[in-house]
């Protein structure tokens, strides 16, 4: 079992997010995730830095591996040039580097105007972006022309020696199906043990499937509530709303008919380790190899404290 450290780049600013990921580090945690926004979900949330900028970064600050968690290389970039990108990150790290995509969400991809696509048509465009990035890291010159993407006379040089894995993120049977067929690994958020078997047994078989949750760190449980709800209230919004919803504002009044009680459901609200531990074993109960603890408000140097001190070492 790896335990990791989720870098929220919806909330917090470049230097803040590479602090974050130092003290992870020194804390004892083996890996980061980043995630891949164009807006956060919610104007209290308020940052979104360009992830293959803070990827290099990471590059330079800690050597964890790092996984995106998750890029969408279907509409916003074209994913002839999320393979330059990925393959750079990879160089850049030793080989540390995972690119963990998904279909996206119409919050981050429809910046450029292009109609949003049903759910189908999405796996169907991730399914020949991954086919176009791989092409394109095989490091000799491409022309695809597929029902959704076009490149012609592309060639990406600086590659590193072993392509990145490619983790495809699913939440339903098809993109299940779709994720153990194309994807090297499995990323979700939900401790479903019903998914993870699906993975395997639709050709997933023993490939790494990572998992992340969110936690609130605070002096009380009721603070760390708090924190979550004004924060992340997008987390309870159900359905397939979190896909469709074109802006924060819109987020934001769709969580209006969010409770604030509901955040005890999704977060770890508080400092109690016991809590923490109950959470993970809920993920390794439902098979995944590789859990990831994202902080959401401002304490999150206790969050980091607490697993050094009490979480990570009964892990071990």
């Amino acid at each position: 079992m790896r335990i990791g450290y989720f870098l929220s780049t919806e909330e917090y600013p470049p230097a803040e997010l590479l602090a974050q990921a130092r003290a992870a580090e020194r804390a004892g945690f083996e890996a980061l995730w980043i995630s891949d926004h164009y807006h956060p979900w919610t104007d209290a949330q308020g940052q979104s830095p360009f992830v293959w900028s803070m990827i290099g970064a990471l590059s330079q600050a800690v050597s964890l591996p790092v996984t995106t968690a998750v890029t969408c290389p279907t509409t916003r970039i074209h994913p002839a040039v999320l393979a330059q990108a990925a393959a750079t990150s990879a160089v850049l790290h030793g080989g540390r580097f995972s690119l963990g995509v998904g279909s996206g969400e119409a919050l981050n991809e429809h910046i450029l105007g292009d109609p949003w696509p049903q759910a189908d048509i999405r796996l169907e465009m991730l399914e020949e972006a991954v086919e176009v990035i791989r092409k394109l890291w095989r490091g000799r010159f491409v022309n695809h022309y597929g029902r959704h993407y076009r490149v012609e006379h592309a060639r990406i040089y600086t590659l590193p020696e072993t392509p990145p894995p490619i983790y495809v993120s699913a939440f339903g049977p098809k993109a299940v199906r779709l994720a153990a067929r194309i994807g090297d690994g499995f990323i979700n958020t939900m401790p479903d043990g019903e998914l993870v078997r699906r993975f395997r047994e639709e050709g997933g078989g023993d490939k790494p499937c990572q998992a992340g949750f969110k936690a609130a760190y605070a002096p009380t449980e009721e603070e760390g509530v708090r924190l979550a709800y004004e924060r992340w209230p997008t987390e309870a919004i159900p359905g397939e709303l979190l896909q469709v919803l074109p802006s924060p504002r819109h987020f934001e009044q769709a969580a209006q008919l969010v409770a604030p009680e509901a955040m005890r459901e999704g977060f770890v609200c508080g400092n109690d380790a016991e809590a923490h531990l109950a959470k993970i074993d809920a993920y390794a109960k439902a098979g995944f190899d590789e859990i990831y603890v994202a902080n959401t408000g401002p304490h999150w140097p206790g969050l980091l404290d607490l697993y050094q001190r009490e979480v990570l070492p009964r892990m071990r």
